[in-house]
C-alpha cells in the first residue's frame, strides 16, 4: 500500500518533547541538599507539613533529570500547529517568540487572550529555526523581546541557580617540541 503524503502539512520536523541536557550527579546532589535545607528550615519553624511539597518537588526535579523527553513530531500545517497530539488552530493563536534551553532552540507559542496558554516546541538545529519561523510569521506576530509570564520568570530564575556542568576533560596538550630535540645545525 503505498504511503499518502498529507497535502494540508506545510513543514514537519522531529525533535525531543522537551530540551534535555544529561546531568551529573552533581546536579542530582544539589537538589539533594537544596531540599535538605528547606526541609530544616521548616522543620524547625513548626510547619512540618510543608515538607510534602518540598520532597514532591525534589523527586520531579530527580525524574525530570535523569529521564530523557520521547521524541515527538511537530507539524505546521493550513489549519495551524500540531505538537504531540495537541493542536492550535491559528485563530487561537496570538504570536511567537524563540528562546533557548540548554543549548536547544525553543519556540513558544502564545495563544490569544483570556487563557494565554503556552505551546513549547523544541527546535532541533538553525534550518528548522528558520524554515519555522518564515512559516510562523505569515500567520502569527513575532516577538524579539517576550513579555514572559512570572512562570517563565521563575523558572529563569531556578535555572540561573544551577552549577554549570563542565562535562569535558582539559587535559594538557603535549608540545611536540620538547617531546623530542631538534637537531642542531652544524
Amino acid at each position: 500500500m503505498e504511503k499518502v503524503e498529507n497535502p494540508q502539512v506545510l513543514f514537519s520536523w522531529k525533535a525531543p518533547l522537551r530540551p534535555y541536557k544529561k546531568q551529573s550527579k552533581i546536579i542530582l546532589r544539589f537538589y539533594l541538599a537544596l531540599a535538605l535545607l528547606l526541609s530544616l528550615i521548616v522543620f524547625f519553624f513548626g510547619d512540618k507539613i510543608l515538607l510534602l511539597p518540598i520532597w514532591a518537588i525534589l523527586f520531579l526535579f530527580y525524574t525530570l533529570t535523569i529521564t530523557p523527553p520521547p521524541e515527538v513530531e511537530n507539524k505546521i500545517t493550513t489549519f495551524g500547529i500540531e505538537s504531540a497530539g495537541v493542536i492550535a488552530s491559528w485563530e487561537n493563536l496570538s504570536h511567537f517568540y524563540f528562546d533557548q534551553r540548554f543549548g536547544f532552540d525553543t519556540l513558544t507559542i502564545v495563544s490569544q487572550p483570556p487563557f494565554f496558554y503556552h505551546l513549547y516546541l523544541t527546535l532541533p538545529n538553525k534550518e528548522v529555526k528558520q524554515k519555522v519561523f518564515n512559516l510562523l510569521v505569515q500567520h502569527l506576530i513575532f516577538q524579539e523581546k517576550p513579555h514572559k509570564t512570572i512562570t517563565d520568570k521563575i523558572a529563569d530564575f531556578f535555572l540561573s541557580l544551577l552549577p554549570e556542568d563542565k562535562n569535558e576533560i582539559i587535559t594538557p596538550a603535549k608540545d611536540v617540541s620538547s617531546a623530542s630535540p631538534k637537531p642542531q645545525p652544524a
